[in-house]
């Protein structure tokens, strides 16, 4: 990639921020479209959950995928590919007759995200070069992250109560025009200098894993766990693990080389990128149904409650990519984690007249701790991969966030189902409380990871690359404690 000057280096970041922007808040804005949505299209919960995780399934499939196509095939080209795919599925969701069309367009969309996400963090790599600079920007790209995430419910609820549920579909299709445009002309071309060869095998395991399991776990309560459906999912499911582990660990240049989860601090940025984007996805997925369909609060009015949590992801996800360029990821990480607790577990008390006061409240420190703990999961994760992976490094940190979010909605949307007793307006807050409470261990899980995950001795773990090109570039994977 030639020389540029900082101006040309900002305006591809913000370019490439578009298009994970609006992958961001797709994941989100659709949450309080879901009762317009089922009501309209008459559809039950379970595929409204399908709703969800068919995006998220496929994207997560597939990202490792395109990161490597990108490296090969140059990051520009499938950069615009993606954005036009994604644009297109948008299109056609806003125009689906029913649910079973909707979940597919989802799936089309999730196609182009795919490759948008890890193409467009690669790009942003291989631009900021100094090690100071490359971890400014991706603080930027994690800010973004947050944002979009936090966001989406609030443009949600206004598109919803104004438009309809079919104008949150409509809002990705400028943006991605006018982000086309923008690529053409400001980014320009790059690719790996010795790009790894494509992994059709350990790809297709990868897909199968993901796509049973989520079913296994969304159709469980509807079908029960002794049904041979679920019984065999569950099956297929270990097996096609077992199997994509053992053959990546065969390839000299696999999908998913194995051997970066021996550094500590990497394995600890997956988990708690697999963590945090699952309480955030099932807090979005469950607080859409509590406000709309238990308290009856219209879309804007329920995108307007989120509000507070939005705008403390907003404004601490800056502070906390600062924090992590001076200080190491430590403190950020601490600090989510035990916000995304003490946020959770306020919420596990909710009841149909529980004040507003104490919601609001609950959704600021849950905003905290998600503003806190994403920058740094980001900076870890992609600065632990070699730089000649980019596109790899990229795919990991994205891949974890959106298997995070399928698990997030999948389990917990599965959990309070199983355990409604009668309609849904009077049965949802009981069963919800155990959801909430899984979603507070979450919470203590990623303070204990991201305090061990920290350490001196977690640091040591992370010289796994044994040979000089693999030697991961910029900044360390993680900074002792301090």
């Amino acid at each position: 990639m030639p020389e540029l000057d900082r101006r040309h280096k900002t305006a591809i970041l913000w370019i490439c921020c578009m298009g994970l922007f609006i992958v961001g808040l797709d994941n989100t804005i659709v949450n309080l479209a879901l009762p317009s949505i089922g009501r309209e299209l008459q559809a039950s919960v379970s595929s409204l959950q399908w709703v969800i995780d068919a995006y998220t399934v496929v994207l997560a499939s597939l990202l490792m995928l395109a990161g490597s196509t990108g490296d090969r095939f140059g990051r520009k080209r499938v950069f615009q590919i993606g954005l036009v795919l994604f644009s297109l599925g948008s299109l056609l969701c806003s125009i689906a007759p029913g649910i079973g069309l909707l979940i597919v367009f989802r799936m089309l969309q999730a196609v182009g995200g795919s490759m948008l996400n890890p193409v467009a963090l690669s790009i942003i790599t291989n631009t900021f070069t100094e090690r100071r600079e490359r971890a400014k920007a991706i603080g930027v790209w994690g800010s973004v992250v947050g944002l979009s995430w936090a966001l989406g419910p609030l443009f949600g609820g206004v598109l919803v109560d104004s438009i309809g549920w079919r104008s949150v579909f409509w809002i990705n299709v400028p943006i991605g025009i006018a982000a086309v445009l923008l690529v053409a002309r400001f980014v320009p071309n790059s690719r790996a200098a010795r790009p790894r060869p494509l992994d059709p095998v350990g790809q297709v395991l990868l897909i199968v894993l993901l796509a049973t399991l989520t079913y296994a776990i969304i159709e469980a309560p509807g079908l029960g766990v002794r049904s041979p459906w679920i019984i065999g999912c569950a099956v297929v499911t270990v097996a096609s693990a077992i199997a994509f582990v053992r053959y990546e660990q065969r390839k000299d240049q696999p999908l998913l080389d194995i051997k970066f989860f021996r550094s500590a601090p990497f394995t600890g940025a997956t988990l708690i990128a697999v963590g945090s984007f699952g309480v955030m996805a099932g807090f979005l997925f469950l607080n859409a149904l509590y406000l709309q369909e238990v308290r009856g609060f219209t879309p804007l009015h329920a995108g307007l409650l989120t509000l507070p949590m939005a705008v403390m992801t907003a404004v601490l996800s800056p502070i906390s990519g600062r924090l992590v360029g001076t200080r190491g990821p430590r403190l950020p990480l601490l600090a989510g984690g035990l916000a995304i607790a003490v946020g959770s577990f306020l919420l596990s008390g909710l009841t149909a007249q529980t004040s507003l006061l104490t919601v609001v409240l609950a959704y600021a420190v849950f905003g905290v701790g998600f503003g806190f703990i994403n920058p740094p999961i980001t900076t870890a994760a992609v600065s632990g991969m070699p730089m000649a992976r980019a596109g790899v490094a990229a795919a990991v940190a994205s891949t974890s966030r959106q298997v995070g979010a399928t698990l997030g909605v999948a389990v917990l949307g599965s959990v309070v189902t199983a355990r409604i007793v009668g309609p849904l307006s009077t049965g949802f807050v009981t069963a919800a409380h155990l959801g909430w409470l899984i979603m507070t261990a979450i919470g203590v899980a990623m303070f204990v990871i991201g305090l061990v995950t920290t350490s001196k001795w977690a640091l040591r773990t992370a010289q796994v690359f044994d040979e000089p090109g693999d030697r991961p570039a910029g900044t360390t994977v993680a900074a002792p404690a301090r």
